[in-house]
């Protein structure tokens, strides 16, 4: 018996030393062989890249997942108590492992050989989605629960909590408790209702299959689950558990909600982003504040919608999208459920046509729902026969649309009316020209139907439109807006075929001697033609550059006078910037500052920006903060003068309805009416407005001051609304004299029928001098190499 105990003890001590050694060589490990748990405390989450307005409006977001995440304060207290009761009932007691858990889980195991039961905690559940896989093993186990005690060792409870709550995937795409809220239910975290929280909380055991959407039934078990633990734990009473378990579901999927439209700027920024930062942009929380003004860019889509639809309603009804057949009652949902799949473009939502009055017609919407049509939302709809032909006005709705016709329908402040998805397309940009920060950009008629942005891509001939640059060209050269140039037929022969090319005004008159100013104005093609050929070709290409246009732009033709060129919208916003900021060359930038996820400004836009009042750029430090000059502000002034005329007292008598002093414009149509194009000014704002087919050939068979110009005119009348008039000061080097508007010549002070006209002081006329084209002897030497025959 003594040897028996001297052995005992000695096994005693063997045993204990190795417990110590063993306890020892853990503790070894956990301190300096597993992964380092200090930068938990700073850890980046995979956060969507978000794309803001100026004004901190959500544009866009971008990423795979969906993850808001938020600090333990403001998590609500129900759903944490919701979630401890399901997946951690002892998180405040425990030391990061469950020992009862684990011993569960252990028996389990012995007694059906199967790993059902892995005992894990919260702690645990962090320690293995940060560091560790899903592979059920042992030896990932066993560094699970070191894991979980460093973890919970180091970290306070609070912060593990956070880490978990944010961290935890919950199903359809939603990672953590703030984005499944947003997801689910549309709302934020803390405007969720109890049994709300309990829904969110029985998630983390398989939110793919438990989730809502996938499987209400097996959703609302869970969820009913989860608040009979929070009721056994008197966390809720017997009252609130009651009403919580007799509450629907109330979830479905929630598309991201953004506080402004404009998908055309969140994709030009997230191209932008990725050159600059490449992939991890979608994975770490960058914040970009772009240039846009939110009110601005809802004017801007408004004004695109609304004058595209009035656009292709003025060219009749093509017809319905298809035809379901003969309607009955028992077809009603069917019809429904084919509706449902017809997507919602911009606001036009597809219906089927199940009843026809003389002059309503009664349709079926994807809701379910009947509405009227009255004959004041259908009688526009003459039938298009083809694009130059529309038939005679309908005067019953038979001859508009058959029963079980699928047509688009719109609501408008006069009602519902009869719709269709327009065939062409249109965009308007707007920039601040002061330093060309980009405040509205519309690309298309509905994003999610052509991801083609046509104010950046689609380069266009501007026709008219580019005309200022061909008699800003000019004046550099010493003519002036008094110069009389002959508005008469030119005939230009091609040395390559030996054709000839007849340019004709948009009216098929000639007008004779006409003034630059009103060649200008009223858009003379002839005079422009002859004028380019005057001050040379080559010329005119060279000085275009200054306003940003390339050199393999620019035709080195005279057809280049009647706009030619192939431009974007955005670059002509951009070269008219310089007309508006006195002559100083901007560059367009969407982007204005990027934050990362720890609200840290890392980039900040520096642009360029017009200076005015500053002195000539010399020296290399005023280049960095100085927009470049590319012409005098003396010719910015006379440019914007003539252009202010072509508002004011030109063709363009709707543009007077703004009844603003401070505005410039020009209109662009080109040949056989393919483009269509407004481009106009304020000394604070720039705007182009274009309208047309992406078929390039095609013709609107209307004119920029039909198609584009209404659409300037709706977003100008919002945007300038209330901001005081502010027309371009008169710079030094002006000068205005009293001239005769028949001849050009310099008048007498006591003419009665004189006008006066702005001329830079070089160029002032001598007295009875008649400033031509022929005898504009102070012009500088050019290259006059015309080629046609007057």
């Amino acid at each position: 018996m003594e040897y028996f105990f001297r052995t005992l003890k000695k096994l005693g001590i063997i045993s204990i030393v190795s417990f110590g050694i063993i306890a020892i060589g853990l503790l070894y490990y956990i301190e300096f062989q597993l992964p380092d748990i200090n930068a938990l405390n700073s850890v980046q989450l995979q956060v969507p890249l978000q794309v803001f307005t100026h004004d901190g409006k959500l544009i866009a977001e971008y990423g795979e997942k969906r993850r808001i995440p938020l600090p333990y304060d403001q998590i609500p207290k129900q759903l944490i108590d919701a979630v401890l009761a399901t997946e951690d009932q002892r998180y405040f007691q425990h030391p990061g492992i469950d020992i009862p858990g684990l011993a569960r889980a252990g028996i389990k195991l012995i007694l059906t050989g199967r790993k059902e039961q892995g005992g894990s905690t919260i702690t645990m559940q962090v320690a293995r989605s940060f560091y560790l896989t899903r592979h059920k093993t042992f030896g990932r186990k066993l560094r699970e629960i070191l894991l979980a005690l460093k973890i919970d060792h180091q970290l306070s409870k609070q912060k593990i909590l956070e880490l978990y709550l944010n961290k935890i995937f919950l199903g359809a795409r939603a990672y953590g408790v703030e984005a499944a809220a947003e997801v689910y239910y549309g709302k934020p975290l803390n405007q969720l209702t109890i049994d709300q929280y309990a829904m969110l909380a029985g998630l983390p055991k398989a939110p793919s299959a438990l989730n809502p959407i996938a499987n209400p039934e097996a959703a609302k078990k869970r969820r009913d689950h989860v608040l009979g633990r929070m009721y056994e734990l008197s966390i809720i009473n017997e009252a609130d558990y009651k009403k919580a378990l007799a509450a629907p579901l109330n979830a479905h999927y929630h598309e991201l909600q953004t506080e402004v439209k404009a998908p055309y700027v969140g994709e030009l920024v997230r191209r932008q982003l990725q050159e600059m930062y490449g992939d991890q942009v979608y994975t770490d929380g960058f914040k970009v504040y772009t240039s846009i003004d939110s009110n601005m860019q809802n004017t801007a889509n408004q004004s695109v919608r609304n004058n595209l639809i009035a656009y292709d309603q003025r060219h009749g009804y093509r017809g319905p999208e298809k035809n379901l057949g003969t309607p009955s009652l028992n077809q009603m949902q069917q019809w429904e459920q084919k509706l449902a799949e017809i997507p919602v473009i911009n606001g036009l939502e597809p219906a089927a046509v199940i009843d026809i009055m003389p002059k309503s017609i009664t349709v079926l919407r994807a809701s379910g729902a009947l509405v009227t049509i009255p004959w004041q939302g259908l009688s526009w709809a003459r039938k298009q026969i083809n694009e130059d032909y529309l038939g005679r006005m309908p005067s019953t709705a038979e001859e508009i649309v058959r029963l079980g016709d699928v047509i688009r329908i719109a609501l408008t402040p006069q009602g519902l009316r009869l719709a269709q998805i327009p065939a062409a397309e249109a965009g308007i940009v707007a920039l601040n020209p002061t330093n060309g920060a980009i405040l509205a950009l519309v690309g298309g008629f509905d994003y999610n139907s052509s991801k083609f942005n046509r104010i950046t891509n689609a380069a266009r001939q501007p026709g008219s439109s580019f005309k200022p640059f061909v008699y800003s060209a000019a004046l550099e050269k010493g003519y002036t807006l008094a110069t009389i140039i002959n508005d008469a037929p030119v005939v230009i022969e091609n040395p390559n075929d030996n054709s000839l090319w007849r340019p004709q005004n948009d009216t098929h008159k000639f007008y004779g001697p006409t003034r630059i100013r009103d060649a200008l104005t009223l858009s003379r093609n002839l005079v422009s033609i002859r004028l380019l050929d005057l001050i040379g070709i080559s010329y005119a290409i060279k000085y275009a550059q200054n306003f940003g246009f390339t050199k393999h732009q620019l035709p080195a033709g005279l057809s280049l006078a009647l706009g030619t060129a192939t431009v974007t919208p955005l670059q002509m916003a951009a070269a008219y910037a310089t007309f508006a900021n006195t002559g100083f060359k901007v560059i367009p930038f969407a982007i204005e500052q990027i934050r990362n996820s720890q609200d840290q400004v890392i980039y900040e836009a520096k642009p360029l920006a017009s200076c005015p009042t500053c002195p000539a750029v010399e020296d290399a430090a005023q280049q960095k903060t100085h927009a470049p000059r590319a012409i005098s502000s003396q010719n910015a002034f006379l440019i914007t003068s003539a252009l202010h005329d072509a508002l004011q007292h030109g063709a363009l008598a709707q543009a007077r309805t703004l009844q603003r002093k401070d505005l410039a414009g020009k209109t662009g149509t080109t040949q056989n009416q393919v483009d269509a194009w407004f481009a106009g000014y304020s000394t604070e704002l720039v705007a182009i407005s274009w309208l047309g087919y992406d078929q390039q050939q095609r013709s609107l068979h209307e004119y920029g001051a039909q198609a584009a110009l209404p659409m300037w005119i709706e977003f100008m009348q919002a945007a300038l609304k209330d901001r005081p008039e502010r027309p371009m000061a008169e710079p030094e080097g002006i000068v205005s004299v009293k001239i005769d508007p028949m001849t050009g010549k310099r008048a007498g002070i006591n003419d009665p029928v004189a006008k006066f006209e702005y001329f830079m002081a070089p160029y002032i006329p001598d007295e009875d001098q008649t400033m031509t084209a022929q005898d504009n002897t102070t012009a500088p030497e050019g290259d006059t190499s015309g080629t046609g025959v007057y």
